[in-house]
């Protein structure tokens, strides 16, 4: 009886994940497209790269987070040219689901967002991330800076020397090459799409449980 019931909850995960939930995989008019964002509100901010699984979860997560302005879903750490969801998710390309985080460096620091990234993701699972699996779903903390890579590498140092984690954490640490926007319907995905069955089963949990351990660190009504 365990065995079925264990079967069938892998299952549910598997038809949930987040590569076999795209709404729009057929539509053939959903080519990438410039992205709606006022880039005069978000002149003069500062940037973070960071890749931990479906950039749905990851996108929200970060959109949360006080001094964040805003957040872009797309594709990183790889060396293909202008990949596409349908190439990244099937895994045929070598880049991550990844993000690009605008936001106030007098407000929230690099550290912190280093410290959200950690917190927000099981480092130790090697190409996967709760029911998604594949490189596409490396975790990868990327840098602009020789002192940002410092802050990622002292932070898991000092995560190795607090065993915060049962295995060994390994995330990718590499200098940020370019970063490729997503299609325009991956934006907001999980505000857009609340009733959809990943958001609903993977996505918005593991948006609750970093709230419930960094509230410190929310915007107000998050």
């Amino acid at each position: 009886m365990k065995k079925i019931a264990y079967s069938s909850l892998m299952l549910i995960l598997v038809l949930t994940a987040c590569a076999n939930t795209n709404p729009k995989a057929t539509d053939k008019t959903n080519d990438k497209v410039s992205i709606n964002i006022d880039k005069n509100r978000l002149e003069g901010l500062s940037k973070a790269y960071f890749a931990s699984g479906c950039f749905w979860c990851v996108e929200a997560i970060f959109e949360s987070v006080k001094g964040v302005e805003e957040v872009v879903s797309g594709y990183a750490g790889g060396e293909e040219v202008d990949p596409t969801y349908e190439q990244v998710s099937s895994g045929m390309t070598t880049h991550a689901e990844a993000v690009e985080i605008h936001y106030d460096s007098t407000k929230v620091s690099f550290t912190t967002l280093v410290t959200v990234f950690f917190g927000s993701h099981d480092p130790t699972t090697l190409n996967q991330q709760g029911p998604d699996k594949g490189p596409q779903y490396r975790s990868i903390a990327f840098y602009n800076s020789a002192n940002e890579k410092e802050i990622i590498e002292g932070y898991i140092n000092q995560l190795k020397e607090d065993n915060a984690f049962d295995g060994p954490i390994t995330t990718e640490v590499k200098p940020l090459d370019t970063f490729y926007n997503a299609e325009d319907y991956h934006q907001n995905y999980e505000v857009n799409n609340p009733s959809n069955p990943y958001i609903q089963r993977v996505s918005i949990p593991r948006l609750k449980r970093f709230q419930s351990k960094f509230p410190e660190l929310l915007k107000t009504g998050h």
